[in-house]
Order: structure tokens, then sequence, then C-alpha cells
């Protein structure tokens, strides 16, 4: 069948929709919209019966392709949705997914979705399989580079009409997250003036009213070493009913980031390549690497368990609070050893 590039798929499936499709990539909102234009146009040609499965452990691919080729009485076609959390699958799902390639079900739309998959995984028989009987999309990321154009795609569609200066704005506001883009995107149809056009001066203000209590605010006042305004947003998160959850993914996140870029330098990797490897903005490099300056790769790797003990707070497999725990990896990314590494892992524990 065919390889699809995401921004070919409305044009191809408004001709004619294929009896299955995988869409797989690293950039959740590209593949979250992928997915709902396929949804979207299996719904209005009559696939009004929807079942969606999940590859954990308790997935029985049996039961998923025996309900593939049933239809109940009130639907004339059925849309089978299996989301793959990683880019290896069980023996008996491959096994399952061939079988069902063979002699896909007449009335049955299956759409597939998983993570990055990288050349081995695409030369597996399952994947194979799909490829010659239905449709692949990849979904890449859009670089730093790219952003800039991405923005102004979509200001352009929603009828909006910005300064390069204002685009850069956003572009750095957002660093690569196009959900928060989006958002912003959304926020700025509602503030622009009736001829749709983005000021820069309106761009600041609309960025700068969302940053109050920002997440990926409380991870630049933690790496610019500003703990006092680092725990004052803390406490505005808190007030204003953010999961613990939410925050600790960005925190984590940026952990996970500073230790790669310090591993590879401690490998002998220049710092300006290791940036570029985990997509540093330019913008943003004389942050990291001033927090790389103080934060030893140990020293990372020791507030990565830190983050895991937080996490089983937070679902209740440990006996503590996760905003005082939230509170304690604020300041230790932001310089402040509240205990020795030691004694911090006999609190985790």
């Amino acid at each position: 069948m065919a390889k699809i590039r995401a921004d070919q798929l409305s044009r191809h499936i408004a001709k004619q929709l294929s009896p299955m499709y995988c869409i797989f990539g690293d950039e959740p909102l590209l593949k979250q919209e992928a997915c709902d234009e396929i949804r979207n146009q299996a719904f209005q040609q009559g696939y009004t019966e929807r079942e969606k499965y999940y590859s954990d452990a308790s997935l029985d691919w049996n039961e998923v392709f025996a309900s593939a080729a049933n239809l109940s009485l009130f639907a004339e076609r059925k849309f089978i949705e299996i989301h793959l959390h990683t880019s290896k699958i069980s023996e008996q799902g491959a096994k399952m997914l061939l079988q069902y390639c063979q002699a896909p079900p007449e009335d049955t739309l299956l759409l597939i979705t998983a993570p990055k998959l990288d050349a081995s995984a695409q030369k597996t028989k399952w994947f194979k399989a799909l490829e010659n009987n239905g449709d692949t999309v990849q979904i890449w990321p859009i670089t730093s580079e790219q952003l800039p154009d991405w923005i102004n795609t979509r200001l352009r569609q929603k009828k909006l009409n910005a300064s390069s200066e204002a685009i850069e704005m956003l572009a750095a506001k957002v660093e690569g997250n196009l959900l928060a883009a989006k958002q912003e995107i959304e926020k700025l149809v509602l503030l622009a003036a009736k001829d749709g056009l983005i000021s820069t001066d309106l761009m600041a203000a609309a960025v700068g009213d969302s940053a109050r209590y920002d997440v990926f605010g409380l991870v630049d006042k933690a790496l610019s070493n500003k703990t006092e305004a680092a725990l004052k947003t803390l406490q505005g998160l808190k007030s204003e009913g953010t999961e613990p959850i939410i925050i600790l993914w960005a925190l984590t996140r940026e952990i996970r980031t500073l230790a790669s870029i310090s591993e590879a330098v401690n490998k002998g990797q220049p710092i300006s390549q290791a940036l570029k490897a985990n997509r540093i903005w330019d913008k943003r490099a004389p942050l990291i690497q001033a927090a790389l300056q103080r934060l030893s790769y140990k020293h990372l790797m020791h507030l990565l368990r830190k983050a895991n003990g937080i996490d089983r707070a937070v679902k209740g497999l440990r006996k503590a609070s996760p905003w005082d725990e939230l509170t304690d990896l604020v300041l230790h990314l932001s310089g402040i050893i509240t205990l020795p590494p030691s004694l911090d892992l006999i609190a985790l524990q």
C-alpha cells in the first residue's frame, strides 16, 4: 500500500480509506491529530462501532481479532484501535496481526498507533504485513528550525497573521512543546483583532499571561538558581490545583535531559553537540550549561531516584507527602542540598 506523510493524510483519506493504518512516532500532538482525522473520516463512512485496546500485559489478542470479525446488531462497520506502548509486541500479538492481515474483514478498519519504530522494528514481519496491506504514517518531530514555520502555518489556518518576531517569541516560549503552542494559538484566536493581526506586543502579553504559575517556568527558575522564585511558583501551582504528577513529569523530563547531556560530555562529546542532540534551543543553551556546572552526572542520577520516590508517593506506594518532596526536589535542582545523598536514599525507602 502506501507510506503517507502526515501532511498528506487528509487528502489521501478523503479519496479512500485503507483497511488498516499504522501511525507511529514520538510527537503526541501530531500523532493524535492524525488519528483524529482517520476516526472522523471513518465515522462519516459508516464505521460507527468503535473498540479501543491497549497492549499491556492483560491484552488478549485472540479476543481483539475475534471481536474484529463480529459486528454488533446496531452497526454496519467496525473501527478497531490498538495502542502499542512500546515498539515491540508479544509473540501472540505478532502472530495474530499476521493472520489478520492475510484476510482482513470487509467491514472493519484497523488503526494501530505506536511510539517511534526504528529500522529493526520496521523490518519485523507484523509491521511488513501492515505495510503491505494498509497505509503507514510516520510522525516526525518538529525541529527547532522548523517550529517557526509550523507555528506560522497553524496561525494562518486560524486566519491569523503574525510578524516573524512575534512567531519567534512564541517558539521560544513553547520550546518545542507543540501542545503548548496549539493552546497558545487557540488563545490568540480570542485575543486577536478582527483583522487577525498578531503584533509583537500582543504576543508578549498573551505569552506573559500564561506564565504566572507555569510548570515550565518553575523548571527554568530552578535551573537559574532562583530558589525563592521557584518555590513561590511551586506554591502557586499547588494553590491552583495543579496535580503533583504533572509537576513531577516536567521536573523529571528536565533532569533526564541534563543527565543525558552530562553523560555525553563526560564521554568526550563537545557540549555543543550534546546540546543539539538533546534538542536544546540556542536561547536555552546558557541556562542548561550553567545548571550543569553545579549539577554533576552523579547528582542528576540521584535526583532521578528522588523523582522515582516521589512518583511512588503520588501513587500511594510510599508514605510521604508528594508536595514536601517536590519542594525538596526543586531545592536540589536549584543547587541547595537538603540532605546528603546517603541519608536522602534512606528517607526514600
